[in-house]
């Protein structure tokens, strides 16, 4: 009985090289130059552009067209931004985010500080407040960056539907 790495006989033995996959990945990962012919969107620069609310696209027009509303396109560059899918995400987001800023610094205001009960009934529902209206558009603005950069939805269909530019 031969073994996998034996040939069969009347056959060869395959040659010694680097394995590639017999078929691509169907977003063409496999090929390193599908990347370059769609054109690299790098994350952490739009990532960093949602954080400041611009278009992950072109970083000079504005996202929002008012608080939270996303703009159906780019001003300056003409971007299309309606595909987007931020739904609970954002929010999530902020949860997680002022939940865990707020709860080590009540502990350390009542570890180094102890003030009365009253200075913690205003403080802290204040800060949690500022802190989630302030987060809140930023993470939006992420999400909806995130989802730009990496294709999601219909951000990687051009205006036929087809995938690509």
């Amino acid at each position: 009985m031969q073994t996998n790495s034996e040939p069969r006989s009347g056959q060869d033995a395959p040659e010694a090289g680097p394995v590639t996959p017999t078929r691509p990945a169907a977003d063409g990962a496999a090929d390193p130059s599908a990347a370059a012919r769609r054109g690299a969107r790098p994350v952490w620069r739009s990532l960093l552009r949602g954080w400041s609310r611009a278009c992950p696209c072109c970083g000079g027009g504005p996202v929002f067209d008012g608080y939270l509303h996303v703009r159906e396109r780019c001003m300056i560059c003409g971007e299309e931004l309606h595909h987007h899918r931020a739904d609970d995400m954002p929010a999530w987001l902020t949860i997680l985010v002022v939940g865990h800023a707020t709860v080590p610094l009540l502990l350390l205001a009542l570890e180094h500080w102890a003030p009365p009960l009253w200075v913690h009934m205003v403080l802290w529902p204040v800060f949690v407040l500022a802190a989630s209206l302030l987060l809140l558009p930023r993470a939006k603005a992420m999400v909806v960056a995130l989802q730009w950069a990496t294709r999601m939805g219909g951000f990687g269909t051009d205006k036929a539907g087809r995938e690509g530019a």
